[in-house]
């Protein structure tokens, strides 16, 4: 009826560099994935060699106009610190190599600083805690109670000037 504005929206493509057989596919334009046989990334939950919609993916990605990326194992931790400290939330791994895909994709022109852009967090960082850098202060263990965690948070604020 013409009462509402079409908006095309364009997907995009997120994988770790250990483990990216979709973002091959959609960068050297091949008409099938390969399998990623032994796939290496700190990114556990998208270590997928050969993932059942692929194929649904790509053509998704080329039809809509939109790209894929990858990034290294250091740039989704990257990705993890940069999400954290701009917008309060911790995710976890796969949570990295989208925000620092979304990262690459803006420096590249492919996204626009200024778009609307959704981009899907669906994982809380506890999850994969194991994949992040050792902290240099002490991580108390605590029971649930309040004072504990007052007690504990003023003890590590004058342990760590950066807390």
């Amino acid at each position: 009826l013409g009462w509402i504005e079409k908006n095309r929206a364009r997907f995009f493509g997120a994988q770790p560099a250990g483990c990216s057989p979709i973002v091959t596919a959609v960068k050297e334009n091949l008409p099938a994935i390969r399998p990623v046989e032994n796939p290496q990334t700190v990114a556990k939950s998208l270590a997928i060699g050969n993932p059942l919609g692929g194929y649904i993916a790509v053509q998704t990605m080329r039809t809509s106009g939109g790209w894929a990326e990858d990034v290294t194992d250091e740039e989704v931790i990257e990705g993890i610190q940069l999400l954290a400290e701009t917008e309060g939330i911790f995710t976890e791994t796969a949570g990295g190599v989208t925000i620092g895909v979304l990262k690459k994709l803006v420096k590249q022109g492919r996204i626009q600083s200024d778009e609307l852009t959704v981009a899907a967090i669906t994982g809380q960082g506890l999850k994969t805690i194991e994949a992040l850098p050792q902290t240099d202060y002490p991580m108390p263990v605590i029971e649930a109670d309040y004072e504990q965690f007052e007690t504990a948070l003023v003890e590590c604020k004058g342990n760590n000037s950066n807390a």
